[in-house]
C-alpha cells in the first residue's frame, strides 16, 4: 500500500511540475510579446525624435538666414560680419548647452552603468578589456 502512494504522491508532483512549467512557458512568451511591443514602440519613438532633430537643424539654418539678410539690410553689415556675429552667438549657446548638459550628466551611478560605460569606452577605443 506505501507504494500506491508513493506512486500516486510521484504523479501529483509530476502534474504540478507540469503545470508550473506551462505556466511559466505562458508568462514567458507574453513577456516576449511586451518586449517585442516595447520595442517597436522605442524605435518608433527614436525616429520621430531624430526627425525632429533634423528638422529644428533646418530650422535653425533657415532663422539664421533670414538674421543674416536682415543685419545685412537694416544695420547695414557686411556678410562678412554677419556671419561672424551669427558664428559667436552659436559659441556661447553651445557652451551654454554643453556646460549645462555636463552638469545635469554628473551624478552617483549604479556599479552595473558605470562597468557597462567602461566597457563601451574601452571598446570604442580599442583597448583590451
Amino acid at each position: 500500500m506505501k507504494n500506491t502512494e508513493n506512486s500516486q504522491g510521484i504523479g501529483a508532483a509530476a502534474r504540478v511540475t507540469a503545470l508550473a512549467s506551462s505556466i511559466m512557458d505562458l508568462h514567458v512568451r507574453i513577456a516576449l510579446k511586451e518586449v517585442s511591443r516595447e520595442r517597436r514602440r522605442l524605435i518608433s519613438g527614436g525616429i520621430f525624435l531624430a526627425m525632429g532633430g533634423v528638422l529644428m537643424l533646418f530650422t535653425l539654418l533657415a532663422l539664421e538666414i533670414v538674421m543674416i539678410i536682415w543685419m545685412q539690410n537694416s544695420v547695414n553689415l557686411k556678410i562678412e560680419m554677419a556671419l561672424l556675429i551669427i558664428a559667436l552667438v552659436n559659441i556661447v549657446l553651445a557652451g551654454i548647452s554643453l556646460r549645462l548638459g555636463g552638469y545635469l550628466t554628473k551624478g552617483p551611478y549604479l556599479p552595473e552603468t558605470l562597468e557597462g560605460l567602461s566597457k563601451s569606452t574601452k571598446a570604442v577605443f580599442g583597448k583590451p578589456q
